[in-house]
């Protein structure tokens, strides 16, 4: 089970004030809204690294991902060690270099040798995803409101007081869906870190999913209703081909620096086991180094981060979501049971609808989607209607630590009593959330 974050998060004072957040899309009631801690762009500090990352699980071929010690030049580094090259600066203090295939942990036992701090692979990730039949629709009514209680969430708040900025790091979003438009803040910035340019379009079809679940337009007569309401969505494209450590640690960077307090993350690092793709996790040892320093960081600053637990019926949440700074999300049926994919294991936090949700899909479509990839969705979500009732009643952004106390401690316990490897601390109440004066507004 994972460890509470109790510490006081140590906060700007600008929490305090009552000015609206300097990064647009302003809030609809401006004047009452608090300005957070990711109001303006702040500095990163360097990744506090040392050593060597595991060359297990799936890493992209002749490159490693490297943090030099100061004052170490990329020229000198080249004339000790044969075969590498730069290919670009990432944050965080980190490089992505060039080195010969099949040799890459050989030459990163090189370049700590040469003055390098800390090397890692450039690991692979997936979205996690297990499409259906896409002529099989049913109700969203019997998941988000008769599990979730969003109904009575929506009577409460519909998100529209203080709605603070929601980044999906996924597949990109289709931009001219038209339950979607109405919600998507497309800022002139790079939004395609994959690609480092400013047009997030979707070829997957997963991240358009996603955004859906979160942010489809409701009350509007079209499609279907984002638990949101239709906060503000930020589509941050991490994946091209496939996503690496690098394309998510730029994602992570991106998504902070546009100002998002929540960031969604429906996928995980790749692994093999007796010959099968599965989900790499920190319960067994497993972990990208830099990304987990890059979400600490990230997460100090007041951003929340919910990640899926994976979709290979493992008994471990896979990673990141397995991390104690991200909220763990797994997948139940409409009928309030595991479903049969969903990893369970020792940090997961939560459970919400996965089995099956329908949600957009590209060409302004709908489709039914199963997977932990939109379980986790629905938990950011309501972390986003929270967060902004939160805020235009208290004037401030309640920390990632109040988040995670407020949703576990209003979960509706499922399987034995109190926490359990298959349910977390239970299903994902948004009904309670909005009402609880212990927890979430006390």
């Amino acid at each position: 089970m994972k460890r509470a974050f109790f510490g006081a998060l140590l906060l700007s004072t600008a929490l305090l004030l009552t000015a609206c957040p300097q990064t647009p899309p302003p809030p609809v009631n401006p004047a009452e809204c608090p300005v957070g801690p990711q109001a303006a762009p702040q500095a990163w500090e360097p990744l506090r690294l040392q050593g060597m990352g595991r060359f297990k699980g799936a890493y992209v071929p002749g490159e490693v991902l490297a943090l030099p010690a100061p004052g170490l030049s990329l020229q000198s580094l080249r004339s000790q060690v044969e075969g590498v090259a730069a290919l670009e600066e990432l944050p965080f203090g980190l490089v992505r270099l060039k080195v010969p295939e099949g040799q890459e942990e050989a030459k990163a036992q090189a370049l700590l040798g040469a003055g390098m701090r800390y090397v890692q692979p450039n690991y692979i990730y997936r979205p996690l995803v297990m499409p259906n039949d896409p002529d099989y629709l049913t109700s969203q009514r019997p998941y988000l409101n008769g599990l979730v209680g969003l109904e009575a969430a929506w009577e409460r708040s519909t998100g529209r007081g203080c709605p603070p900025v929601v980044a999906v790091l996924d597949t990109g979003v289709d931009k001219n869906h038209p339950d979607l438009k109405g919600s998507l803040w497309l800022p002139d910035d790079i939004l395609d870190v994959a690609d480092n340019d400013r047009d997030p379009t979707d070829r997957d079809g997963h991240g358009t999913a996603v955004a859906g679940v979160l942010a489809a337009q409701t009350n509007n007569g079209l499609g279907i209703a984002g638990v949101t309401w239709g906060g503000y969505l930020l589509p941050i494209k991490v994946f091209s081909d496939q996503g690496t450590s690098a394309e998510l640690l730029k994602g992570v960077d991106q998504a902070s620096a546009l100002g998002a307090r929540v960031i969604n993350l429906s996928l995980c690092y790749i692994t093999w086991e007796n010959g099968k793709e599965v989900c790499a996790s920190s319960e067994n040892g497993y972990d990208d180094y830099g990304l987990t320093r890059a979400i600490r960081q990230a997460r100090s600053k007041g951003i929340v981060f919910v990640g899926a637990s994976g979709n290979y019926n493992q008994s471990v949440v896979g990673y990141p979501a397995s991390l104690p700074e991200v909220i763990a999300v797994g997948a139940v049926k409409v009928d309030g049971s595991r479903a049969s994919f969903s990893n369970t294991g020792q940090t997961l936090d939560l459970v919400a609808p996965g089995d099956p949700v329908r949600t957009t899909d590209l060409g302004e479509g709908y489709r039914e989607w199963r997977g932990t990839s939109f379980s986790s969705p629905i938990v950011a979500g309501v972390v986003a209607l929270y967060m902004s009732k939160y805020a235009s009643e208290r004037k401030a952004w309640p920390s990632p630590d109040q988040v995670y106390q407020c949703l576990t401690n209003t979960a509706e316990d499922l399987g034995p009593s109190g926490w359990d490897a298959e349910y977390g601390f239970g299903l994902v109440r948004a009904d309670r959330v909005m009402t609880d004066t212990t927890s979430c507004f006390p």
